[in-house]
């Protein structure tokens, strides 16, 4: 029988590598310092490409940021970015007049669509103690037929989350964080509705899978030989999927319609899991936009460069929510949502 896992490649410098469906995946750990009064570091930014900070001095990053980390508005055409805040904030605000402020575990799923600008922005909140910022950004595609749909967002609070937790017969557990795509009779908040993850058909999955020491933990098969599934070690070593080792920092491309045994060793292991069936359309990408030939790319420029996707209606281009602002999110039609001790700006 062939191996479970088709092929390992060492992850490297980032973006990681996605296949079809994903065109694209981040992982952003920043150990920021403690908060000035304008929610950027109070720490010297000399030494730094302030608007294209990404060399890890000190443990984090500007970004294209110059006051606050992140980055400013930018645009979109043509697929989806699942953001996913696993520790800070993050403050959305976006060319539709929209805004969010999420994080700690809290998800931001945004369909850009015909194209939409926005601003991600890592407020740093604390004055007297450090502010660390973790989160995942995938960037997931649009079939052609839905590359022009209108944009949308879509949040998954941390509250809304499903999690497995289940513990072997060592004692040692496993939890599940399941994002999109059901494990077992855990079923996510459904995507937006015109992401090719919204077809159950389509398999797709995003899991963040943690593992004690020792775990051992068996992820399910998919039902089709035509998913593809891959694995991001990102955390911890001795990790191995049906006997294969998989070193930390690598990336393993497993068979997806074969239900796979995954066994830490000595230490906790992370790993972020991608699966779906692939699309199979052309991909012409710059940049920001993506879409499926060199003419549609143009026309992306063409409509940006006229329209600005709708403009700019914030007064900077890094724009951030006040102090005391707790998680929330308010949509271009005005509807305010919370999560679990989330409040109104």
């Amino acid at each position: 029988m062939a191996d479970t896992v088709i092929e390992t490649v060492r992850l490297g410098a980032p973006p990681w590598p996605t296949v079809d469906p994903f065109l694209f995946c981040v992982h952003h750990d920043d150990t920021y310092p403690a908060g000035n009064d304008e929610l950027g570091p109070a720490a010297s930014l000399a030494g730094r490409t302030i608007g294209n900070d990404f060399t890890g001095i000190d443990g984090w990053r500007m970004y294209h940021g110059h006051v606050v980390p992140g980055f400013p508005q930018h645009p979109h055409r043509g697929f989806e970015t699942v953001t996913i805040a696993r520790r800070g904030l993050i403050d959305h605000s976006d060319s539709l007049g929209a805004a969010a402020r999420f994080g700690e575990g809290d998800v931001q799923w945004m369909t850009a669509g015909r194209g939409i600008v926005h601003a991600e922005m890592f407020p740093l909140l604390e004055r007297d103690a450090p502010n660390p910022a973790e989160l995942f950004q995938i960037w997931l595609n649009l079939p052609r037929a839905d590359k022009l749909v209108e944009p949308h967002f879509t949040m998954l609070w941390n509250d809304e989350i499903p999690r497995l937790r289940v513990v072997d017969a060592s004692g040692a557990r496993t939890e599940v964080t399941v994002i999109a795509g059901a494990l077992g009779p855990l079923v996510p908040p459904p995507p937006p509705p015109h992401s090719w993850a919204a077809d159950p058909g389509n398999e797709v999955a995003i899991w963040a899978i943690r593992l004690d020491a020792g775990a051992a933990w068996e992820m399910p098969a998919a039902s089709s030989e035509h998913t593809v599934r891959t694995a991001y070690v990102f955390t911890g070593e001795g990790l191995s999927f049906d006997g294969h080792p998989v070193a930390s920092g690598h990336a393993a491309g497993l068979r997806a319609d074969r239900a796979v045994q995954l066994v830490a060793g000595d230490a906790p292991v992370e790993l972020l899991l991608l699966q779906g069936r692939p699309i199979g359309e052309p991909v012409a990408q710059y940049g920001p936009f993506v879409m499926n030939d060199r003419a549609g790319v143009q026309q992306a420029f063409d409509d940006y460069q006229r329209t600005g996707f709708g403009g700019w209606p914030w007064p900077s281009d890094d724009p951030v929510h006040g102090r005391d602002t707790g998680r929330f999110a308010r949509h271009a039609d005005g509807r305010i949502e919370r999560g679990a001790n989330a409040v109104t700006p």
